[in-house]
């Protein structure tokens, strides 16, 4: 990045999918009606963007359409940018994981980088994937405001990655259903330095 630069990036997740509460993973669920009104009341009328990146999941990538032929804004969709993938617990809740195997989903919870879920992704694979997606496009919109459109797990990956947080910790951040985070990347003679200016507010 070109020192005295700063590139803004707010993070917004998708809104309530069809289905509730359970670990969705990759699996293409559609927004709910309900999850539509979530994220647009959460963008409103605001259009700072210079470009709008988006998960290709449908929950992300249908309003990331909306609103880029809305405002006329380019759309960029990025397969990296897709939610963690939980192997053999996508599609079902913590309650039915519990009862099946009550010591397999604890293990997750507290050492998830040696515990990935069965026939899942690991931990630090999604992190590589996400961060190199994130650089990518770094380098593309250089000094510009970009809306990334994308999941719980991406924003908790990007939000401890701009706090420096271990990885084993990303699950202790909270990500409402259409929260949205802000990141500014600023260059300077130190290199990149990504700072949270702040997380699940409102633009």
């Amino acid at each position: 990045m070109t020192q005295g630069i700063s590139t803004l990036f707010d993070l917004l997740r998708h809104g309530e999918p069809v289905g509730g509460r359970k670990y969705r993973g990759q699996l293409d669920d559609p927004l709910s009606e309900r999850g539509w009104q979530q994220m647009r009341e959460a963008v409103g009328e605001h259009r700072p963007w210079d470009a709008i990146l988006s998960s290709p999941l449908s929950r992300c990538a249908a309003f990331a359409r909306e609103l880029a032929s809305r405002h006329d804004i380019p759309l960029e969709v990025e397969p990296r940018m897709m939610e963690l993938g939980f192997g053999a617990w996508e599609g079902r809740t913590a309650t039915e994981l519990l009862e099946q195997d009550s010591q397999l989903l604890t293990r997750f919870w507290q050492d998830p980088v040696n515990h990935a879920p069965p026939g899942g992704e690991t931990l630090v694979a999604f992190r590589d994937r996400v961060r190199g997606a994130f650089n990518d496009a770094l380098l593309r919109h250089e000094g510009q405001h970009v809306l990334l459109i994308c999941h719980a797990g991406v924003i908790r990956l990007l939000v401890s990655h701009a706090l420096d947080m271990p990885l084993d910790k990303m699950f202790r951040i909270d990500v409402p259903s259409a929260g949205i985070s802000r990141i500014r990347i600023d260059a300077n003679g130190a290199g990149q330095l990504p700072r949270l200016v702040f997380h699940a507010g409102r633009l």
